[in-house]
């Protein structure tokens, strides 16, 4: 397990180089007493592995910008992929507040040759905008949601992909969350495109942190809603993280067939192929104890596989099997 003693410890995300694993991680001094004030407070720390069980912490990647920047407010949830000229590229959420005092959310970057040392590009690239995604003037949500952006290769060599948590302007209000979409050819220049699913009466109001990979030849779509911000269908379950079995990673999503994969004492949800045997392990963070209070840190790794179509912690079944 992965934590701080001086320091909560939530969303992350990895990195192999192909020697190590690196761990990217928002993290927040518990100095502040209320871990809900962790969010504005967030840094992207760094540390590495060799197993991915015992981690090293080293110097933090990213911390928040100057105002009047768009991350002067936090630097939130990404993923780190490759250029093929071996330069390393952090896409990240930069959160800044709006006139009115709402976070506003939108995507940028960092590149770094080491994985160590990081430059951040200047603007950002990409954010919410009209006629696929909601903004703030709508009102109906308490923050523009435009982050967590997954980045990936398209799998026939066609340029990169990012899905992204955000809203769709038309539903039911705690059904509208969707994947958005861009795509590049040379991961500096982003063209958004439309959702790759649509809001429902069965669905969620934001789909955090998605990922999508390819599990033991079956195409699968991660993401974490918590049960008060999904449709009251959802409720009941108290789901954390949530998997969607696809077709293909370039979608659509059918998020009405989405099945919970943890409770939500476990949140962020990050698949990771381990280098040596292809095993397929789920790392997440520790969201609810039993006092129902927040705890924060990383899970050790659990196997995953697939039971009757779905995407199963492997050790919760044999739990269940006995």
């Amino acid at each position: 397990m992965f934590d701080l003693p001086d320091s909560w410890v939530w969303d992350f995300w990895f990195a192999d180089d192909g020697e190590q694993y690196h761990l990217f991680f928002l993290y927040a001094s518990r100095a502040l007493h209320d871990p809900e004030q962790r969010h504005y407070r967030a840094s992207i720390g760094h540390a590495t592995s060799l197993d991915l069980v015992e981690w090293t912490r080293g110097p933090d990647a990213l911390v928040r910008g100057d105002a009047p920047a768009f991350d002067d407010l936090a630097t939130w949830t990404g993923s780190t992929v490759r250029h093929p000229d071996g330069t390393w590229f952090l896409f990240y959420t930069g959160a800044s507040l709006s006139g009115g005092g709402k976070n506003i959310q939108s995507i940028g970057y960092a590149t770094s040759s080491d994985l160590v040392e990081w430059h951040k590009a200047p603007h950002p690239v990409l954010n919410a905008q009209a006629p696929w995604y909601e903004t703030v003037d709508s009102g109906a949500w308490h923050d523009e949601a435009f982050r967590d952006p997954w980045v990936f290769p398209d799998p026939e060599g066609d340029g990169w992909h990012m899905y992204v948590t955000a809203r769709a302007p038309h539903g039911p209000v705690e059904g509208r969350g969707v994947i958005g979409h861009a795509w590049s050819a040379d991961l500096r220049e982003w063209e958004l495109r439309e959702p790759l699913s649509v809001p429902s009466d069965d669905g969620f109001g934001q789909l955090e942190v998605v990922q999508v990979e390819v599990v033991d030849g079956r195409p699968v779509l991660l993401f974490s809603c918590l049960a008060e911000h999904s449709m009251p269908s959802r409720r009941p379950a108290a789901g954390g993280t949530w998997a969607v079995a696809a077709d293909s990673v370039l979608g659509p999503f059918d998020i009405s067939r989405a099945e919970p994969l943890t409770g939500d004492d476990l949140y962020v949800g990050r698949l990771l192929r381990r280098r040596d045997d292809g095993r397929w392990l789920l790392f997440a963070f520790r969201n609810r104890g039993d006092d129902g209070h927040f705890v924060g840190g990383i899970t050790d790794p659990m196997p995953v596989e697939w039971v009757e179509g779905r995407l199963a912690v492997r050790e919760a079944l044999a739990g269940r099997r006995s």
